[in-house]
């Protein structure tokens, strides 16, 4: 068989088990696709070592008949994932040379169920960014380009790395973590499908922390099947993780019938923006209509709060991430700066942190002691958990009445350049979660799905967003729209 990178998870799965192909032959065909795409500077941390390995050990397991579905499965590790002994760095110099004792819950439920790692992806640092290009890395590239034009085009954020990875068939499946779309604006951005689960339906112990009441990790797959199935394999109760939820895990995959009828699905008018390129426009309406003809009914409905998401959502992370990121001082591991004669403590966290973060992280961490300050913090920091508590109650409102799915653009535009924003005023660029906030902040599940490509070329991802708890349901919503878009574009290979 040839192009074994090419497969997708369901695909893979099955010729394991048929025994028309080996895990360490994937593997092998996956870390030599890795070798050859550098330029798209997706994998910064390669263990072929581990992989070769884990596939072994997935070979055996899967001969003796008794390997779950994830079983010899390459996948590609997100930064933010600590790993035991592999550099996790969360793509920020502060981090340097750090190499955890301890494996992350996710990682560690993927890894007992017999996945892969070929390695850490690129990331924006800790997690502050929509287009990868805040990494101590250097940026990761998205592997589509526009038309015949040859300018690099951003993967989208935080998770790039993992987006360009699946995207370029690097390897068969990534993991992702959402705090405001991170997973959802990159898989928009390079034509794969990408799911946050509900708040608290995947551990985050051992994940780096960003904003703890918004991140969540879920998977980065080329098929709404590919990510029932590796979302089933991350998730579980952790008593670690005291944000955890204890309730039983469905079978994601089993729930995929396509059958959607009788199904609500909700149109939100406040996500109509002003100014909304009419190639989303088109796109958000033709998808309506394929869950209208796939049996759904379509129903338009009020979200009133949306507008104040994006500025609640930027006081909210950044306060968190300022509390978060006090750890990293230079005392116990990571970076130190060097200190001059005299220089005491202030001075050596003065200097490393002014040394570790980027400019980015240094904003959001500023911004954030900002609204928690005693001056501010009924003004901004309290006022934004009030206004996020409205945002949470218009969508209990919603499924209350009725809706089982809404459907949203995921993203203002299609991918734009590398640098095309560096200029632009930082909230130009904050923009890009305009569609994917909310959802964190109410800490429900959303998938996005790629549907269709703009004039030039490049991929456009729908978003629908589910009830709590009921990612089976939105899965199957979203595979009837992935059926009926019948989306099979891939990149013209460049790298």
């Amino acid at each position: 068989m040839t192009d074994l990178n090419r497969m997708t998870i369901a695909e893979a799965r099955d010729a394991l088990r048929k025994g028309d192909v080996t895990s360490l032959e994937l593997t092998e065909a996956c870390l030599a696709a890795v070798e050859g795409a550098g330029a798209l500077n997706a994998f910064v941390h390669h263990t072929p070592e581990i992989a070769r390995a884990q596939a072994q050990a997935a070979d055996a397991r899967i001969a003796k008949g008794d390997a779950p579905a994830m079983c010899g499965i390459p996948l590609g590790i997100k930064d933010l994932f600590c790993t035991k002994g592999v550099p996790s760095q969360a793509a920020s110099r502060i981090l340097q040379g750090f190499r955890p004792e301890y494996e992350s819950t996710v990682t560690q439920n993927l890894f007992d169920a017999g996945a892969v790692m070929l390695g850490k992806l690129n990331m924006d640092e800790f997690a502050m960014g929509s287009s990868n290009e805040t990494s101590c890395y250097g940026n990761a590239v998205n592997p589509w380009r526009r038309g015949n034009d040859a300018v690099a085009l951003t993967p989208g954020g935080s998770s790039g790395g993992s987006a360009s990875a699946v995207a370029a068939d690097l390897c068969l499946g990534a993991t992702g973590t959402d705090t405001g779309g991170s997973i959802r604006q990159p898989a928009a951005f390079t034509g794969i499908t990408g799911i946050k689960p509900t708040y608290g339906r995947c551990s985050r112990w051992g994940i780096v922390a960003f904003a703890s009441s918004l991140d969540q990790a879920g998977p980065m797959t080329k098929t709404v099947r590919d990510s029932a199935i590796m979302l089933g394999a991350m998730c579980g109760h952790d008593p670690k993780d005291s944000t955890s939820a204890d309730i039983p895990v469905p079978d994601f995959e089993a729930m995929l019938t396509g059958d959607i009828r009788g199904k609500v699905i909700g149109i939100p008018r406040e996500y109509r923006m002003e100014g909304m390129p009419s190639e989303i426009e088109k796109l958000w309406s033709d998808g309506a209509d394929m869950l209208r003809d796939a049996g759904a009914e379509i129903r338009d409905i009020s979200l009133p709060h949306t507008k104040y998401a994006l500025p609640a959502y930027y006081v909210i992370a950044p306060a968190e991430a300022s509390s978060n990121l006090a750890r990293y001082d230079g005392v116990r591991y990571g970076h130190r700066a060097k200190l001059a004669q005299g220089d005491g403590i202030t001075e050596m966290y003065e200097k490393t942190r002014a040394e570790g973060f980027g400019a980015e992280v240094q904003r959001r961490v500023m911004v954030g002691t900002y609204v928690l300050s005693a001056g501010f913090y009924d003004a901004y920091y309290n006022r934004a958990r009030r206004v996020r508590a409205l945002i949470k109650r218009d969508f209990d409102e919603a499924f209350a009445a009725g809706v089982d799915a809404i459907l949203t653009p995921a993203t203002p535009s299609a991918a734009f350049g590398l640098g095309e924003m560096t200029d632009a005023d930082p909230v130009q660029m904050y923009l890009n979660d305009v569609f994917t906030v909310t959802v964190n902040l109410a800490g429900l599940p959303g998938i996005a799905v790629p549907t269709g490509l703009d004039g030039k070329g490049l991929p456009l991802g729908l978003q629908l967003i589910g009830r709590p708890w009921e990612e089976g349901d939105l899965l199957n919503t979203a595979y009837a729209l992935e059926s009926a878009a019948g989306f099979v574009a891939k990149p013209a290979k460049w790298w």
